[in-house]
């Protein structure tokens, strides 16, 4: 099968995260084909400056792979139900999800919990990515915050001081590099709590140990 996207996104990216392709009780050439043949080209990667991060199949230390990713235990069952119907392989540089919905490729965002359509199949999602990195990876903010503070480290993304969704800004002194798990965690308290809350609700964060 022909991908001319999803093969341009993985030639300009950076190195494979693994070398060997081992999808075994992860991704299947049946139920995620496309994922699969992706993964076969490039077993995660990242790309623009660290802003794509696509997940391995599986974990190579001290890289995480799809298979803990999308383990409940991990971080999914904080969300309450959220990430159903969800199987993640990218993220964004703030940790913003991409996801396989069906048929279709969706975006969950961790402060809201909010699945939304993002592009008909994993080709086009690249198509999307590589016609506009700067808004769909968070290039630019990504690039900023590294001239000051370099790299973003492995299995960190970078996090708002002051919650998008409370009004922070995005801007470089609003960002922080936090592990992506605990992030992920953080934030599904914050997607709970005004889950049912009304546009334009105050909101008062109770975070709990």
């Amino acid at each position: 099968m022909v991908m001319p996207a999803l093969e341009k996104l993985a030639q300009i990216s950076g190195s494979a995260i693994a070398e060997e392709f081992d999808a075994r009780n992860v991704v299947s050439p049946g139920s995620h084909a496309e994922l699969y043949e992706f993964l076969q080209i490039k077993n995660g990667f990242y790309a623009f400056e660290s802003a794509l991060h696509v997940f391995p199949a599986k974990a190579v230390a001290p890289e995480i792979g799809l298979d803990d990713w999308n383990s409940p235990g991990l971080w999914r069952s904080s969300f309450g139900g959220m990430t159903d119907g969800c199987f993640f392989f990218a993220e964004d540089a703030f940790g913003i999800q991409f996801a396989l919905r069906e048929a279709d490729v969706c975006t969950f965002d961790p402060e809201t919990g909010i699945q939304e359509k993002f592009a008909r199949d994993l080709e086009g999602w690249a198509s999307l990515i590589l016609e506009d990195y700067n808004l769909h990876a968070g290039y630019p903010l990504a690039h900023a915050w590294q001239v000051v503070h370099g790299r973003i480290p492995v299995g960190k993304r970078l996090l708002p001081k002051m919650p998008f969704v409370a009004g922070g800004a995005f801007a470089v002194e609003n960002l922080y590099a936090h592990d992506a798990v605990q992030g992920m965690l953080f934030r599904a308290e914050i997607a709970k709590q005004i889950k049912d809350l009304p546009d334009g609700a105050k909101i008062r964060f109770e975070i709990e140990d």
